[in-house]
């Protein structure tokens, strides 16, 4: 097996930093040496087969996205990033890892659902890849399948309590699902909105003649994301069942999460970085039809109400966990624009999975994060919290050698034309400037990206049999 060195660099985890050479062999991580270290012979780098300089750059555990939606159905079409196109994408941003949501809408069958997901990612992943189960109609066959996916290595269960007739589960479908997590010890996650309400306010809007994308932010209001996060609380109370809740974008969402986890409850939440970045007014609310291509749910909320401040001093006093995307990217022709006139046709849906790394590294250079906490929530809590860890998400011996050299001197332009490998025609991101530069990522071993170079291939990412949660109080 090829030997790797990665000499110079300092390596960064969620608990410090210090400097050491990171020695690979094949796929494994086998050793973390200090500087000068003759402990595995006096001249190492003259006996390995490649040496990685990554002096004045921090090497970090690869990126873990637990939360994209490749290939996925939606609104009378599909995500435009195939698991090939999205996982290169990912890769290229330094994510080494994600997990991928399984579709189940309420015609089809559970397990049936999970073996397409497999022959949909076997072969074409550049990275790799684990699954979550959507749940969209909780039967009793429903119930059984969720013990036979968790032997699996599928651990988690996503219901929605929004989209009538597509995902909506009812409370008590919600109740018992819940109930088979607590004994099974799966993570039950919850799209958290109040569909009732946000399917009236839509139609009183689209009567009234208000048809622009803004007005999907103003149909899904905070209360009726905070009125949800709280009821899916109260049936994990009356569970016992782990609850993450996804995509948290409003600042009352999270203090329900914060009162949960004030009692001692398994209650965990998720947050994007369009809901630290982005928002109603300037994004959601641009000229004409160009909001669009910031329509996803939950909405951007506005920024005069302090939802993004909220958001970014959550993540700091880990009130809110981890970040990641909610990857679900739609072009603007020939489908964001199905919405024209009507923004409840408008899919739902952003690709970020390429700029998460690098967008939340810009939070530390703005002094919102700590460099150690950006490890954190884009590696190892999502290893953690997901069932992955000492595998994924930490440079230590006898993990996977999933390794990112970061460049802190380096620079970043995302756009069309610069830093974009996603499969759209547009960027929810052009024109973010990043003081930082992701220069090597490797992937169980293989360097996949270099100086500017693609060197992965399609079929390398392998498929993550994740174990439960190693976050449970």
């Amino acid at each position: 097996m090829a030997t790797t060195l990665i000499s110079g660099g300092t390596v960064v985890s969620s608990t410090g930093r210090r400097e050491y050479d990171v020695l690979i062999d094949g796929e494994r991580i086998v050793a973390l040496l200090e500087p000068g270290s003759t402990v595995l012979g006096s001249d190492l780098r003259t006996t390995v087969d490649t040496v990685i300089d990554a002096s004045g750059k921090y090497v970090i555990p690869g990126g873990i996205d637990a939360h994209t939606h490749m290939e996925m159905p939606f609104g009378g079409t599909f995500a435009s990033d195939t698991f090939e196109t999205g996982t290169r994408a990912a890769a290229w941003g330094g994510t080494t890892s994600i997990v991928d949501f399984v579709v189940q809408y309420p015609d089809q069958n559970v397990l049936d659902q999970y073996h397409l997901w497999h022959e949909k990612a076997a072969g074409n992943c550049a990275i790799d890849y684990g699954f979550h189960q959507i749940l969209s109609d909780v039967q009793d066959s429903s119930l059984s399948a969720m013990d036979e996916l968790v032997s699996e290595g599928v651990t988690s269960f996503k219901l929605f309590m929004a989209y009538k007739g597509v995902f909506l589960s009812d409370d008590g479908q919600i109740l018992r699902a819940f109930q088979k997590g607590a004994d099974n010890g799966a993570m039950m996650m919850m799209h958290a909105e109040n569909g009732a309400m946000i399917d009236v306010l839509v139609q009183q809007l689209i009567a009234e003649g208000k048809t622009d994308p803004y007005y999907h932010g103003i149909s899904r209001p905070w209360q009726a994301e905070e009125e949800a996060t709280h009821r899916a609380i109260m049936i994990a109370d009356v569970t016992g069942a782990p609850l993450y809740v996804v995509h948290v974008s409003a600042k009352q969402a999270v203090e329900q999460i914060m009162s949960a986890r004030d009692r001692g409850m398994n209650v965990f939440g998720e947050t994007c970085p369009q809901y630290l970045y982005l928002s109603l007014e300037e994004q959601l609310g641009a000229p004409g039809f160009e909001g669009a291509k910031w329509v996803c749910s939950t909405p951007l909320r506005a920024r005069a109400e302090g939802h993004q401040d909220h958001m970014w001093r959550s993540l700091r006093t880990n009130d809110i966990q981890m970040v990641s995307t909610d990857h679900c990217p739609f072009c603007m022709k020939d489908q964001k624009d199905m919405g024209v006139g009507d923004f409840s046709k408008i899919p739902n849906g952003i690709g970020s999975v390429e700029h998460r790394m690098d967008l939340l590294y810009q939070g530390v250079v703005e002094g919102r994060l700590s460099l150690e906490r950006w490890v954190e929530i884009t590696s190892t809590t999502p290893a953690r919290m997901f069932g992955m860890y000492g595998r994924k998400g930490v440079i230590e011996p006898g993990a996977d050698a999933d390794v990112v050299v970061y460049d802190p001197n380096g620079h970043t332009s995302i756009g069309l034309g610069k830093t974009h490998h996603m499969n759209m025609d547009y960027s929810a991101w052009e024109g973010f400037e990043i003081d930082g530069h992701v220069d090597t990522v490797l992937s169980r071993g293989t360097v996949v990206v270099d100086d500017g170079e693609y060197r992965g291939r399609a079929g390398h990412g392998r498929y993550i049999k994740r174990g439960l949660s190693q976050y449970l109080i």
